[in-house]
């Protein structure tokens, strides 16, 4: 009863969005693996049909019958270790877009990573001929979610360090540009779906960053779908509010009530001394701007 409570409180705490994820993730494997260790016991084998109702297929035909594969799938590991390095990755990378963005900033990049790399996945799978010489298959696993993650935060903070066990500091930047050579080199591998996705969630993760330093939040849709389907289970109306990152109000605008908002060109010119000397370099006066903004 202590876990579960602990688990229904973590889904009942708003702006808690980063440790929601890595709890579904979670619950899912272990529900999965008892799942598995059921069947095996009692000799049912229809494990891999409950694996194929949630993860993505590259057969559209078989597509158009599962159409909620397209988000599942991220959300399903069948290792351990998949799991646990796609969660490292998640904690690590999603803390620094929860930091410097927002919670739902993070919700949005892991959902629109979710969906690029299904949709890169699909498209290479019934488009390029080598790859249609390979039959059908299915993907599955959050990875291409990370990866969109993993390259937001080295686009928005490249020159952030982690240090890394054996190697010590390296910079974000090359940490996310190792992976996406990975996926690339692995293209002609044992996992040509998996490193598809891994491609499509590292395209989502960078355009998503260049568009909201450009004055365009593409998680605005995810995130009001979201609200309006918490309001559904809440019973509560959902609110129009505007989920628009302060980073993108014109310079013009002024707040109704209370004091001055960051102004766009501010927050612009501290993520660029950010992404040149890194967040200690700030002034208090910036930090606090920049934690402002980070609340919208």
């Amino acid at each position: 009863m202590s876990i579960y409570n602990d688990i229904r409180t973590a889904f009942n705490r708003r702006d808690n969005s980063l440790n929601q994820l890595l709890l579904i993730n979670v619950l899912v494997f272990v529900v999965l693996q008892l799942i598995r260790v059921v069947m095996w016991l009692s000799g049912l084998p229809y494990y891999s049909s409950v694996i194929e109702q949630l993860a993505l297929p590259s057969n559209l035909s078989w597509l158009a019958y599962r159409p909620w594969t397209v988000l599942t799938y991220a959300f399903v590991h069948e290792g351990f270790l998949h799991i646990l390095f796609n969660l490292l990755n998640l904690y690590w990378f999603g803390s620094l877009i929860r930091e410097y963005l927002g919670e739902r900033k993070v919700t949005s990049l892991y959902i629109l990573g979710a969906l690029a790399g299904a949709a890169l996945f699909l498209l290479g799978y019934n488009v390029i001929p080598k790859l249609q010489q390979l039959g059908p298959t299915i993907v599955l696993g959050a990875s291409g979610a990370v990866v969109a993650i993993v390259v937001a935060a080295a686009t928005l903070l490249p020159n952030y360090e982690f240090n890394l066990i054996l190697i010590g500091p390296v910079r974000i930047k090359y940490i996310a540009a190792v992976l996406v050579l990975i996926a690339l080199f692995g293209l002609d591998g044992g996992n040509t779906g998996g490193e598809m996705a891994h491609i499509g969630g590292a395209i989502l993760g960078f355009t998503f960053i260049k568009q909201l330093q450009a004055g365009r939040d593409m998680g605005r849709p995810i995130l009001a779908i979201g609200d309006w389907v918490g309001g559904l289970f809440s019973g509560r109306p959902s609110l129009r509010v505007s989920h628009r990152n302060r980073a993108t109000v014109p310079p013009t605008a002024k707040a109704r009530k209370g004091p001055a908002q960051p102004e766009a060109d501010d927050i612009d010119s501290i993520l660029d001394k950010i992404s040149r000397s890194g967040y200690e370099s700030l002034s208090k006066e910036e930090k606090q701007k920049l934690f402002r903004a980070s609340q919208q």
